[in-house]
């Protein structure tokens, strides 16, 4: 690609990751009706963690759950620094509500569920923040979509993984998006044609899952993880995430072009320059957390 064409990128990149701050609203109240799809917490750190809380239908990704789910990623997020996705019960998520998906329900019904399916996957990786699933028990269709999107994922040793659509008529085609970019094609194509189950250690060989713990250690190693996310600037995480995903979906020449402007334009930064300088001077840097450029 050309020069001329990599600047374009790169200016159009910028406008979304350097954008100053804007105003946000810390409220967490939810709806009487929301609260029983998801449970949400927030500490004194900016960590939020989103509890998915229907466990009579196995957490499934109904139309209201997707919607309380975006409202729960969307509402008041400027200060937050890291989002954790758990579960209630002995299923993480088994995906779309079948009896949403008859007949019954109709065409446009069917298709607001995937668009907004859809819409709340993409919402994860376009965040400004990293989102962390801390999965225990059985995540299936839409729910390992949704393991998928995340960008960092810890699994209970005894959490499965499946895309079973196809043994009820429904193939997996919008879990296999973010799964097929998650773990080999061959792979993928295996979980996809059979349905079969994949252990937590064969999502961990395959990419699907970060890193697996004992049961009893997930909260903790999940909280551990955030606790560090917390510790670095907020801007630079926000740029860094960002970067990551666009350079993804170029041809490495340009991808390089891209990601040599940012480094440029994030050691413009206050705290990219506070980190250079605290690491000289040996101390703990002080970040701003500002979208602040220094030259």
């Amino acid at each position: 690609m050309s020069a001329r064409l990599s600047l374009s990128l790169f200016r159009s990149f910028e406008k979304v990751v350097f954008k100053p701050n804007v105003g946000h609203v810390r409220c967490m109240s939810q709806a009487s009706a929301a609260e029983q799809y998801t449970k949400v917490s927030e500490d004194e750190k900016g960590i939020r963690t989103i509890q998915l809380n229907d466990p009579k239908k196995r957490n499934a990704l109904s139309l209201k759950m997707l919607k309380t789910l975006h409202n729960n990623l969307t509402s008041g997020v400027d200060d937050l620094r890291a989002i954790i996705l758990c579960s209630t019960g002995p299923v993480w998520s088994a995906g779309h509500d079948l009896k949403e998906l008859t007949s019954k329900e109709g065409r446009e019904y069917h298709r607001q569920v995937f668009d907004t399916c859809s819409e709340v996957m993409s919402l994860i990786q376009d965040l400004p923040i990293p989102v962390i699933a801390s999965v225990s028990g059985l995540a299936t269709a839409a729910g390992a979509q949704l393991v998928a999107s995340c960008d960092i994922a810890i699994a209970a040793q005894s959490a499965r993984f499946a895309t079973p659509g196809v043994s009820v008529g429904l193939f997996c085609s919008t879990p296999a998006v973010a799964v097929g970019r998650a773990v080999p094609r061959k792979v993928a194509m295996e979980m996809l044609f059979t349905g079969h189950p994949i252990t937590a250690q064969d999502a961990l060989l395959h990419g699907l899952v970060s890193r697996v713990v004992p049961d009893h250690q997930l909260e903790e190693e999940t909280q551990r993880i955030a606790d560090r996310i917390c510790e670095t600037s907020r801007e630079v995480v926000a740029i860094g995430k960002a970067t990551f995903y666009a350079q993804m979906n170029l041809e490495r020449k340009e991808a390089y072009r891209l990601t040599s402007a940012v480094m440029v334009e994030n050691l413009s930064l206050e705290d990219g320059q506070e980190g250079i300088k605290a690491f000289i001077e040996k101390r703990k840097p002080t970040w701003s957390h500002r979208n602040q450029k220094v030259h």
